[in-house]
């Protein structure tokens, strides 16, 4: 019996072994997609002049010297503490006004990468510079 992944891609996390049994649905296998991006936590206060399509620069700390180029892809619907585990509740009436952190989707240029195939991962550190000013 062969069973296909849904899309291309690397294993990254094996769950099981040769002679195992498996039920519908249950997760096999951890699969990372080639295709590369960075998410970028910018403060609220720092999103009024980014917008996609805005030129990025990065330079990601296993790349030594190196800096890459992207573009600004989307913004995130929502910060990202409402998408943790556990979002905030506020509801007490005491209200302690804290700077959230949007989400900024990042893709890099497939030039600027072309070299770094399978030395870019999910969950390496980068430093981003977007141009928001001519």
């Amino acid at each position: 019996m062969d069973i296909a992944a849904p899309a291309a891609g690397r294993i990254g996390k094996k769950n099981l072994e040769t002679g195992n049994r498996v039920q519908p649905g249950q997760a096999l296998l951890a699969l990372v997609q080639p295709d590369v991006w960075v998410t970028a936590n910018f403060k609220e206060t720092q999103l009024d002049q980014i917008r996609p399509g805005q030129p990025v620069r990065f330079r990601v700390d296993a790349l030594p010297g190196r800096v890459l180029t992207g573009r600004v892809e989307s913004l995130a619907p929502a910060s990202g503490a409402q998408f943790a585990l556990l979002a905030p509740d506020n509801a007490t009436g005491n209200f302690t006004k804290i700077v959230q952190h949007v989400p900024v989707k990042i893709v890099p240029d497939s030039q600027s990468v072309s070299d770094c195939e399978g030395r870019l991962v999910p969950g390496m550190s980068v430093i981003v510079e977007i141009q928001v000013g001519e």
